[in-house]
């Protein structure tokens, strides 16, 4: 199992033997900062297994790893076999007494790091230790497979990074639901944008919603409201009526299809722009295919994640990706 280096910004190859290093290094700074705070306390076998987005990605899986291995389980709600999987890997979890943790993600709400790892089916299984990516297995493996797997990844933890786990306490309750941050002082910027969209400087608007996600990049309102700004700022130049027919008479041309989707999505036809896009990653390849599914995800964010609309699309475009 060769480790390969992950940071947010995607996959990079080193040398494996200055990257093992490098991550040993790492984590064994980790462990003394965290030694000298107290220690890490013991958690409850509940705690053992986590949900994790793009936006937790870096807390839960990279800065933990540097305390213990991280198993990463990439599933979707419409996989048959990680159905399987899931409930396994967690019983292991448990079992393992905090030899690893594991993090489960769901493709469908996180294709950046779906692509990141390099996905092409699901389930996929992976590792993440001190920092270092290592592949274990795709598919619904027997738990005799597992089990051998999990067990080299414990050895190599130990062994080479010197990970030897958290302290569970079975007695230990789940920590309570995290109470809602106090809102950040951004109101003032969010009127500002606001502001700026009502009085049509959609160039205003697009910075000062980046001027909260620069500190804030969770912030619900400025998510929404830059993906619209954004959306609004890309059709403001179009033609219309020469988007439609470059749209029409170019079923397989993605930039005509983006642009129509655009159109689409202003104009309130919001599964048509979905269902465009989702054609578009279908039919074509590469660079091409990636600028439709971006573009597909730039426009959830302008519905929102809950709207059934963007729930049923990104079932249909991961079934087009897998």
């Amino acid at each position: 199992m060769q480790p390969r280096n992950m940071s947010m910004s995607g996959v990079v190859d080193l040398a494996a033997v200055k990257a093992a290093g490098e991550a040993k290094s790492k984590a064994e700074q980790a462990r003394a900062e965290a030694a000298r705070q107290g220690g890490v306390p013991a958690v409850a076998p509940s705690a053992l297994v986590i949900d994790v987005d793009e936006a937790s990605f870096e807390r839960d899986v990279l800065t933990r790893s540097s305390e213990v291995p991280v198993v990463i389980d990439f599933w979707a709600e419409w996989c048959e076999p990680c159905k399987q999987l899931g409930p396994l890997l967690e019983r292991l979890a448990v079992e393992y007494n905090g030899r690893f943790l594991l993090a489960k993600i769901d493709v469908d709400a996180n294709q950046m790091l779906m692509q990141q790892f390099g996905i092409q089916g699901i389930p996929a299984v992976f590792a993440v230790v001190a920092g270092q990516a290592l592949p274990l297995f795709q598919g619904a493996a027997p738990e005799a497979q597992i089990r051998e797997t999990l067990d080299q990844l414990v050895q190599v933890a130990e062994e080479r990074f010197g990970l030897t786990g958290i302290a569970v306490d079975p007695d230990a309750s789940a920590p309570a639901a995290d109470a809602p941050l106090p809102a950040g002082p951004y109101d003032a910027l969010l009127e500002a944008a606001v502001v700026a969209l009502d009085s049509g400087d959609l160039p205003g608007a697009v910075q000062a919603y980046k001027n909260v996600l620069s500190d804030d990049p969770g912030n619900p309102e400025a998510k929404l409201g830059l993906a619209q700004a954004e959306l609004l700022q890309r059709v403001q130049s179009l033609d219309p009526a020469q988007v439609r027919k470059d749209a029409a008479e170019k079923p397989a041309d993605a930039a005509a299809q983006i642009a129509a989707a655009d159109l689409d999505l202003v104009g309130g036809h919001v599964e048509d722009a979905f269902g465009r896009l989702v054609e578009t990653v279908r039919r074509t390849f590469g660079d091409d295919r990636d600028a439709a599914r971006v573009r597909l995800l730039e426009l959830f964010e302008v519905i929102g994640g809950d709207d059934p609309r963007v729930t049923a699309a990104r079932t249909a475009l991961a079934r087009v990706l897998f």
